[in-house]
């Protein structure tokens, strides 16, 4: 009988082993796969979709109202059809030393106050979206950037960027 009691010990210690390892790895697995998946697509603020502005907002004038005036009419498409087309963009003056660049990194970049991965966030620059580059830092690990037409400047993490050629 001792030498079944040992076959027992040894089978159940084998099992054990077994599923201990079987549930380690398949716990393991279900991790893995589940921090592979990339992460939504951030939203910045600067993204979000303005409220729409009233009329009055507009004009605080007071409308007279006349019971002789016509209704409101909203115009037609033929009509909308014929406005001339608008200008084109001018072309924006750069500063010494800028250039043209398009945000090559394919979540976005965060926009910061200052050169420092710790600096205030101050808005978000979207994948493909053109930049101004204006300077880099003294260690050339940050690029200070501006939006085109735009008075908006930050600093973004440098490499993430493309430099634009004009083809004019």
């Amino acid at each position: 009988m001792k030498i079944s009691g040992l076959i027992q010990f040894i089978l159940g210690f084998i099992l054990g082993c077994v599923l201990l390892i079987g549930g380690t790895s398949s716990i393991a697995y279900l991790m893995l796969t589940r921090m592979s998946a990339n992460p939504p697509k951030p939203v910045f603020s600067e993204e979000q979709p303005k409220k729409p502005t009233t009329p009055e907002s507009k004009d605080n004038k007071p409308v007279a109202t006349n019971s002789e005036t016509k209704p409101e009419t909203k115009p037609s498409k033929e009509k909308t059809a014929e406005k001339p087309p608008e200008k084109p963009e001018e072309e924006e003056k750069l500063e010494p030393g800028a250039y043209k660049a398009k945000v090559t990194w394919s979540t976005g970049l965060s926009l910061r106050a200052e050169p420092n991965p710790e600096a205030e966030r101050i808005g978000g620059v979207a994948y493909n979206q053109n930049i101004i580059i204006l300077e880099e830092s003294p260690d050339k690990q940050w690029q200070k950037i501006r939006f085109p037409n735009s008075q908006q400047t930050g600093w973004i993490k440098a490499g993430n960027i493309e430099k634009v050629t004009d083809n004019n």
